[in-house]
């Protein structure tokens, strides 16, 4: 490697060494129960979403079924989380 390279490398090094070590907005002893709360969200939701009445134009439908989506999707990512797997 070339010397400009190697002194790049070095300063980027020493800059990551003097970082603050990282800490999460909220403590890990709570993502069981944000998981737990927004997969039974989205599991309410989605009995909603299938009691619904069939509209022509499905603006409701579409509505609770993102919602319970968007809430699933984070669900399972706090409850990996929570089991370890980093995601």
């Amino acid at each position: 490697m070339s010397a400009a390279v190697m002194d790049n490398y070095e300063a980027i090094q020493a800059l990551h060494k003097s970082l603050p070590p990282f800490s999460p907005y909220m403590p890990a002893s709570l993502l069981p129960s944000i998981a737990l709360i927004l997969l039974a969200s989205t599991f309410a939701l989605a009995f909603y979403f299938s009691t619904l009445p069939k509209d022509t134009f499905p603006l409701r439908e579409t509505a609770v079924a993102s919602l319970a989506s968007v809430l699933g999707g984070f669900g399972v990512v706090a409850l990996f989380c929570s089991v370890g797997v980093n995601v």
